[in-house]
């Protein structure tokens, strides 16, 4: 059971640690990409937005998992 409790964990770990590379390059690349094209300054605003909301997710998703670690950890 312990072993499918850590897999689970990894893989979730993998997730958070994927979507933070992921909006991280996705940003500086549209922010990069932005005056070149000639974008308007309110698609900078809504892809910084949207980063904001991926980070948020991975900052409550990594304290959800550490709670979970800390609370199974106890249990044993």
């Amino acid at each position: 059971m312990q072993a499918k409790e850590s897999r689970t964990d990894a893989k979730q770990g993998r997730v958070v640690g994927l979507v933070i590379a992921i909006s991280m390059v996705i940003w500086i690349v549209a922010q990069s990409l932005g005056p070149y094209l000639g974008l308007p300054g309110r698609y900078a605003i809504l892809i910084d937005f949207l980063a904001l909301v991926a980070f948020l997710w991975a900052i409550i998703s990594g304290m959800l998992m550490w709670r979970s670690r800390r609370t199974n950890g106890k249990e044993k």
